[in-house]
């Protein structure tokens, strides 16, 4: 279902969600009380869901790619929220572990991502929302094999 009415094509989508994107970024992380960034955040919540995950595994579900999960991992064990393991079956693969002071930050950004996301729904509908996380999950689901192509494309260069 594609929506080619004239209204659709002034809405300015591309720039509405980077700016909301950079706004909502910024906000969080200037919220007093905040000890991990909202990417570390994003780490802690894979984490919580299945400790001791592969990095790789970490990287794919925020869809970073391995410089950048490592970064990441690098940063948020520096503050001791994570540590990195190397994997018992595999040497070359590193797991990332939950450490107690990162169980403490993961239940504080629980708590902060919720009250975001009540900000972030308020004034609109259950049926609203629901379209506009349809809409997003459709974004990503697009444009990830574009994303995959590059990588591809990059190592054939290299």
């Amino acid at each position: 279902m594609r929506n080619k009415s004239a209204a659709a094509k002034h809405h300015r989508l591309i720039y509405l969600l980077n700016v909301a994107q950079r706004r909502l970024q910024r906000w969080m992380a200037a919220q007093p009380g905040s000890e991990v960034t909202p990417a570390q955040a994003g780490l802690l919540f894979i984490l919580g869901k299945q400790d001791g995950v592969l990095m790789g595994e970490a990287g794919a579900a925020l869809d970073l790619g391995p410089a950048g999960i490592s970064g990441l991992v690098d940063r948020t064990a520096a503050v001791k929220l994570v540590e990195r393991r190397a994997d018992s079956e595999d040497g070359r693969a590193f797991r990332v572990w939950l450490t107690p002071k990162g169980r403490a930050a993961l239940m504080q950004a629980k708590t902060s991502a919720a009250g975001i996301n009540a900000a972030l729904t308020e004034g609109f509908t259950s049926a609203e929302i629901d379209i506009v996380a349809r809409w997003l999950t459709s974004i990503r689901d697009k444009f990830r094999e574009i994303r995959r192509e590059t990588q591809r494309t990059n190592r054939r260069e290299s």
